[in-house]
């Protein structure tokens, strides 16, 4: 991996993990330089133990194109907060129902 700082966390709840990555904010090349760094974020919902890089083994996410945190911290709590809404059921936009509808279970 290019990034070598950059490190997943992992948070467990209500039996599926959380995995979010925080990034530094690119900086357009056009824009004027800042005093500080904004940082960003990736993630995804999966089932405990699931290959998050197979097809339908995970629900992913990641920070809107205006979002940036002045904190690591901040944009990984952040991507925490909109994965438990991905678990829950309150996200407007993703939900968890096709990794678990996914799954076939050996009869």
């Amino acid at each position: 991996m290019p990034d070598d700082s950059a490190q997943w966390r992992v948070f467990d709840y209500e039996g599926f993990e959380i995995h979010v990555l925080p990034q530094l904010k690119a900086t357009p090349e056009h824009a004027a330089p800042r005093d500080s760094d904004r940082y960003v974020y990736i993630g995804h919902v999966c089932r405990h133990g699931a290959n998050a890089r197979e097809p339908g083994e995970a629900v992913h996410f990641h920070a809107d194109g205006d979002d940036a945190f002045k904190r690591e911290e901040d944009a990984v709590d952040e991507a925490r907060h909109i994965g438990r809404a991905i678990i829950d059921g309150t996200h407007p936009d993703l939900s968890v129902l096709p990794i678990v509808s996914h799954h076939h279970h050996p009869g």
